[in-house]
């Protein structure tokens, strides 16, 4: 079998990241500022936006030099300490592997120069040089589950909010991950279709993104902390009475069965779309919130008894 790290980054599966980023960032040409998250970088100049990259152990310098990058960064003097949340994390099995915490790390900042890997294209540039965002757990309180970021970045990073900044969108991925994994197998199942044509696949697959974006919306802001208002989920006011309606036929008779949240919230249209997509409703411990599979199971249960009230009423003015 051949060994995949001896294969050209062209001829890798990953070349499809790097395709679609080059294809973005062509049609973006006239945008003021492009930032792609990714393990790898694009050679195409005219596609290339500027990156942020989580990386492991590299080797830093020319070749005969033997400090690590990881260790090149710790030499730095740290710069701030800030707390961030690390969500919770299950294995492809469905287990539990990491529980949701909010962890402490100190945050480090330089450049380096990163040489070119010995299986890479002798053509590539020997070495390259970037911007470092070194971020490390202060006090896990478990070693295996600590937080250890290095993003390599092509972004300017000369203060401590700079390192901050880079910190916040790299962080972005814990919603650009599961939004990718809702259009798949965690709601809207889009791969199962069967459409092989390639423009109704991608128009397909647009359509499929919309819907992802609407779950992860409510799964985010489902406990209220983003306040956003009603108005973002629905189409018309007219709908409020059918959700009205159907929300006291879900409320229970004590008061932890009740929806909590604000009637002119996203929150309380999420609470509402999460116990018809079969959440219990309790938010005590032990219990876990809707995540997207519940909430898209909801949501197309809603928009239906939503739509059959519109049209209940219609029907009774004529």
């Amino acid at each position: 079998m051949e060994d995949h790290k001896k294969r050209a980054a062209d001829d890798k599966e990953s070349r499809r990241w790097l395709d679609g980023v080059e294809t973005v960032g062509n049609g973006l040409a006239e945008a003021a500022s492009r930032t792609a998250r990714a393990t790898s970088m694009t050679r195409s100049p005219a596609a290339r936006p500027t990156w942020i990259c989580g990386c492991g152990p590299r080797r830093t310098g020319r070749a005969g030099e033997q400090l690590g990058l990881f260790e090149a960064c710790q030499q730095w003097t740290e710069v701030d300490r800030s707390l961030i949340k690390v969500p919770a994390k299950r294995g492809t099995d469905g287990k539990p592997q990491r529980a949701e915490r909010t962890a402490l790390v100190a945050v480090r900042f330089g450049a380096v120069t990163i040489r070119r890997p010995a299986t890479a294209d002798k053509a590539l540039p020997e070495t390259l040089t970037l911007r470092v965002v070194d971020v490390r757990d202060v006090d896990p309180p478990d070693p295996e589950q600590r937080v250890r970021w290095c993003l390599l970045t092509t972004h300017a990073v000369d203060t401590p909010d700079d390192a901050r900044r880079m910190v916040r969108w790299y962080q972005l991925r814990w919603t650009i991950e599961p939004v990718f994994r809702t259009m798949k197998t965690g709601g809207v199942n889009v791969e199962t279709s069967q459409i092989t044509t390639p423009n109704s696949l991608l128009k397909l697959v647009v359509v499929a993104l919309i819907a992802a974006i609407r779950i992860m919306q409510m799964v985010i802001g489902r406990d209220g902390s983003t306040g956003q208002p009603l108005t973002d989920v629905i189409a018309e006011p007219a709908e409020v009475p059918a959700l009205q309606a159907i929300n006291a036929t879900l409320q229970g008779r004590t008061e932890k069965l009740q929806n909590p949240y604000d009637p002119a919230s996203l929150a309380w249209y999420a609470w509402i779309a999460a116990r018809l997509g079969g959440w219990s409703g309790y938010t005590s411990k032990g219990y876990k919130p809707a995540g997207p599979k519940i909430i898209a199971r909801g949501l197309k249960k809603l928009d239906a008894m939503v739509r059959g009230f519109l049209l209940a009423n219609h029907s009774a003015v004529i």
